[in-house]
């Protein structure tokens, strides 16, 4: 038996099989960061803390003659999403019924893609997690209302980036708003912009919910790294006579290596 207590659970096999399909297509949309970052792992539960390969000294020693260095490590924060199931919807599962209400599931996988997408793109100060827009060392460039002018501020983005050393292709990472307005948008002379930034990146567009703005950053790799420990998973934590209650639940660092290798498009 693991932590996610899913051998005890009212759940028949059945049922996690359907939870768990049904919650990976929901993640996969969401989840942004991992279209856009270098991932590693899934380490396990257990794995606790990414090393950095740094020391700090440490003043004292516990003996004449002796330095003294403590390892410098970042610890895994875990995110967890709670929901709830009614018992009658799971039993329809396990017959084999096609229309379950998986709301809940819907709502949890989407608080869960969006937390970990403001970790890496705008950072989580309790858990020491610094994001890819306080990171970078590059200026600023203003959105304009206007989505024909996307292009030219993604351009501009990708010159500087290439000015600076870091090589393509390059990502672009759109909040919900801004990726709605591109895939909606014809240029004049009927071109897509949605095409057109796909021209300048040579990369992927991502709808990054929990973003603020967009982001555009190299993918060359070795630049942002995520440590998955526990990767995304549906765990059980108790039920009664009408309801199963669940979470989503993962453990995850993340750190910037390069920080001038992203740049933010502010709105």
């Amino acid at each position: 038996m693991n932590h996610l207590l899913r051998s005890i659970a009212p759940i028949a096999e059945a049922g996690w099989k359907l939870l768990d399909q049904e919650a990976r297509e929901r993640l996969t949309v969401a989840l942004a960061a991992r279209k856009l970052v270098e991932f590693s792992g899934p380490m396990g539960w257990d794995h606790s803390a990414t090393n950095l390969g740094r020391t700090d000294a440490v003043s004292e020693s516990p003996h004449e003659g002796v330095a003294t260095a403590r390892r410098r490590v970042l610890p895994l924060v875990e995110l967890r999403s709670d929901f709830s199931l009614t018992r009658d919807e799971l039993r329809d599962a396990e017959r084999g019924a096609e229309d379950i209400d998986l709301g809940p599931l819907d709502e949890a996988a989407h608080r869960i893609a969006c937390a970990e997408n403001v970790a890496v793109f705008h950072g989580f100060k309790p858990a020491d997690i610094v994001g890819i827009t306080e990171a970078s060392t590059q200026s600023s460039i203003a959105l304009s209302d206007d989505f024909d002018a996307y292009p030219g501020h993604v351009a501009k983005a990708v010159e500087l980036l290439r000015r600076r050393g870091i090589g393509g292709p390059y990502g672009l990472a759109l909040g919900p708003d801004g990726y709605t307005g591109v895939i909606e948008t014809t240029e004049h002379g009927g071109y897509l912009v949605f095409d057109h930034l796909g021209k300048i990146l040579d990369g992927p567009i991502v709808w990054a919910p929990g973003v603020q703005g967009a982001v555009v950053l190299s993918l060359r790799g070795g630049d942002f790294l995520f440590d998955s420990g526990q990767d995304l998973s549906v765990g059980y934590e108790g039920h009664d006579a009408d309801t199963v209650q669940l979470y989503l639940e993962e453990s995850f660092s993340f750190r910037v290596v390069t920080p001038e290798a992203a740049i933010t498009l502010t709105a």
